[in-house]
């Protein structure tokens, strides 16, 4: 079992910035893929973005792509989520997911097996 806590939520205006971080330990972070999915009030969890364990391949949303990235440093066992021209519909709490063995990519929530607490984000119109 892995355990990831993120930060870095917080308030911003639309069109602004923020950078989520999420701190994993207690297991062997380089060899997991890593995500991020979202909840909106009244909404389901969505999948957002995901990296490989070899930081070689990327995934997101189509609603995100041009505006976030995320990031890995193995060596810091973190994942980040650099969030550019942030929209009020990017409004949502943030998790962190491990991804649930080795090796497997995140696709889906079934891919994923550790989550973080969530961090709210909320961008202002």
């Amino acid at each position: 079992q892995v355990q990831l806590v993120e930060s870095g939520g917080g308030l911003v205006q639309a069109g602004g910035s923020l950078r989520l971080s999420c701190a994993a330990s207690g297991r062997t972070f380089s060899s997991y893929a890593m995500g991020w999915f979202r909840q909106a009030p009244g909404k389901e969890r969505e999948f957002v973005s995901a990296i490989s364990w070899s930081v070689r391949n990327t995934y997101y949303v189509d609603s995100v792509k041009g505006r976030f990235t995320i990031s890995r440093d193995n060596a810091k066992n973190t994942v980040y989520l650099t969030m550019n021209s942030l929209k009020p519909e990017d409004t949502a709490v943030y998790y962190c997911a491990a991804a649930r063995s080795s090796y497997v990519r995140i696709k889906d929530q079934g891919d994923v097996g550790s989550w973080g607490q969530g961090t709210q984000v909320t961008v202002s119109s």
